[in-house]
C-alpha cells in the first residue's frame, strides 16, 4: 500500500500518521509497515536536538496504526474508521531509533473477543529489534 491507499483506510494526517508504506496486508490477520524517519521531523527539535531519537510514544503510535490497517482492511465498510488504542502489554523500547532510520513495524492479530483485538507487535531497524510487546485496540463504533 502506499501513502494514498494508508490515508483511505486511516483517519491520521501528518504530523500524526506515523506509517509511509505497508510492505505486507493480510487483512485482519497481519501487517508489515514503514516509517522512514527523517530529522526534519517536528518532535526532533526537543528530543533531543544534540542527539535526536524518535520518542517511544511515536513508536507506539506507529505500532497502533499498523495494528489499525490489519482490523480496517478486514472489512471494506471499516474504512476510515477511527481506531482507538485501548492497552499496552509489556510494550518495550531496545535501541534507539535515530534519523536516517528505516523503520519496519510488524502487527500480528492475536485474538478478536466482542470487538476488542489484541496484537503482537515487533519494530525492527537493519533487522534488528528496536521495540517489541502487545497492543489492544477496538474500532470506533457509529455515532449516528
Amino acid at each position: 500500500m502506499d501513502i494514498d491507499q494508508i490515508m483511505e483506510l486511516l483517519p491520521h494526517r501528518y504530523p500524526f500518521l506515523m506509517i509511509d508504506r505497508v510492505e505486507e496486508v493480510e487483512p485482519g490477520e497481519r501487517a508489515v509497515a514503514v516509517k522512514c524517519v527523517t530529522v526534519n521531523e517536528p518532535h526532533f527539535q526537543g528530543h533531543f536536538p544534540q542527539t535526536p531519537i524518535m520518542p517511544g510514544v511515536l513508536i507506539t503510535e506507529a505500532f497502533a496504526q499498523t495494528a489499525g490497517i490489519v482490523a480496517l482492511s478486514a472489512h471494506e465498510d471499516l474504512a476510515g474508521k477511527t481506531v482507538f488504542l485501548l492497552g499496552l502489554d509489556k510494550v518495550r523500547f531496545r535501541k534507539p531509533v535515530r534519523p536516517g532510520d528505516r523503520l519496519l513495524i510488524t502487527a500480528e492479530k492475536q485474538a478478536v473477543s466482542r470487538g476488542i483485538w489484541t496484537f503482537k507487535v515487533v519494530a525492527t531497524v537493519d533487522g534488528v529489534k528496536v521495540a517489541d510487546g502487545g497492543i489492544m485496540a477496538t474500532v470506533a463504533k457509529d455515532t449516528d
